[in-house]
């Protein structure tokens, strides 16, 4: 397996209704939510990436595009976009999906960058592990 299949069978789809409980006084996704849906999606596609654990050190910018209004679904692509050596920026995009219509937009675009650790929680090559396992990262 080469790094570019790595990559395409990590790719990881989340989808949820919003409820009351998920919104602000404007009846439209929390913004935190939202971040929360994406770092969470964001972390499960790292960690099928790489098959260590991961912890997330940035969001490096999350651009809010379109309200997400109650009583709609969202779903949550997280992709693997960048590989550094004990790095991995996974792009992540949050769609609209009107429940009854045959429509859906990206609302949220953002991208967040996961640090592999060994068991001392220290960083840890991710390619070097990849290598072990008999993915082609070059």
């Amino acid at each position: 397996m080469n790094i570019e299949e790595r990559k395409a069978l990590s790719e990881t789809r989340i989808f949820k209704p919003v409820f009351a409980t998920d919104t602000n006084h404007y009846s439209t996704l929390h913004g935190g939510v939202a971040m929360k849906m994406m770092d969470d999606t964001a972390f499960i596609a790292a960690t099928r990436f790489c098959r260590l654990p991961v912890v997330t050190v940035s969001s490096d910018r999350i651009n809010f595009s379109k309200p997400i209004p109650e009583g709609t679904i969202v779903e949550v692509v997280a992709r693997v976009m960048d590989l550094g050596r004990t790095s991995l920026k996974i792009g992540v995009d949050i769609f609209i999906e009107q429940m009854y219509e045959e429509r859906r937009e990206l609302a949220i675009h953002g991208t967040l960058t996961f640090v592999a650790l060994d068991e001392n929680k220290k960083p840890v090559s991710i390619r070097e592990h990849l290598r072990k396992i008999g993915v082609d990262v070059d």
